[in-house]
């Protein structure tokens, strides 16, 4: 085996039309493959011993390099290569942009009986962000979930997380997020602060923001992809139901895991087709 390479986007799919480029330190070409279908370069020629530059392109996503050293076995694992969207590393044009609900995701997960994830998500929300023109750190977030909507594809176990014990949806049918400033954390990171609503008590939760990158959609918009992450103390949000099944084991975890796969639509509103 010579080559062997995994091509990813940032938020870790595959990138199947990857083509890798091998040079050696002269700048000749020595090795062109393209990834399969899983995004991965396995190219059996062995290559000579030495120092080689990885060049990965695909189209919509900008070019990334990395290197290579090449054993006397005449193989290279790269690992993974990571490419962003063509303009990822640009911010999004400023002004208002509308979260798209049927294409993105809010979801939570819990710890269960101290061995295993349960998973659930909210299906109803709505969402805005308003991209500060001259200082991206004053830009805003505004988010709206009703409480009613979780979906842990249990009936049951919905109805328990509705009840007084957990959401209480008939007290508190609404979960808010407004954020109240933004800090940059790398080149494509940001932290977001903000305060949250739930459950009748508001806190201050920071979210760790990822930008995907911006490009045209299929109906003549343009689309921006967020991901972003935080996690929840149920106890800080006076939800403190559980049942210990046994000494320092409880049936649900007390922290839970918030993970938020955002789309949205630049604009106040979004498109029909959307």
């Amino acid at each position: 085996m010579g080559l062997t390479a995994k091509i990813r986007t940032r938020d870790g799919w595959a990138v199947s039309h990857a083509v890798v480029t091998v040079t050696d330190m002269t700048g000749s070409q020595v090795l062109r493959a393209e990834a399969d279908a899983e995004g991965a370069v396995r190219d059996a020629e062995p290559l000579a011993p030495g120092a080689y530059t990885v060049i990965v392109t695909a189209v919509g996503y900008a070019p990334a390099a990395a290197g290579a050293i090449v054993t006397a076995s005449g193989r290279a694992e790269v690992g993974t290569i990571t490419l962003a969207r063509q303009g990822g590393a640009e911010l999004p044009p400023p002004g208002p942009w509308t979260v798209d609900p049927a294409h993105s995701t809010v979801g939570a997960v819990a710890q269960h009986l101290g061995i295993s994830s349960v998973h659930g998500r909210f299906t109803e929300f709505d969402a805005s962000i308003e991209v500060a023109p001259d200082d991206v750190t004053k830009s805003r977030v505004d988010a709206v979930i009703r409480a009613a909507s979780i979906d842990t594809g249990n009936a049951m176990r919905d109805g328990h997380l509705k009840s007084a014990d957990f959401l209480d949806v008939e007290r508190y049918p609404e979960i808010t997020y407004r954020s109240t400033g933004l800090t940059v954390a790398g080149t494509d990171r940001w932290t977001v602060h903000g305060e949250l609503g739930l459950h009748g008590v508001v806190r201050p939760v920071d979210l760790d923001l990822a930008y995907l990158g911006t490009g045209a959609d299929p109906w003549g918009g343009t689309r921006a992809a967020f991901r972003a992450t935080t996690q929840l103390r149920r106890e800080d949000f006076a939800m403190n139901y559980n049942q210990v099944v046994q000494a320092g084991i409880a049936a649900i975890g007390t922290t839970l895991k918030v993970e938020l796969d955002i789309q949205a639509v630049q604009g106040e509103s979004l498109p029909p087709a959307a």
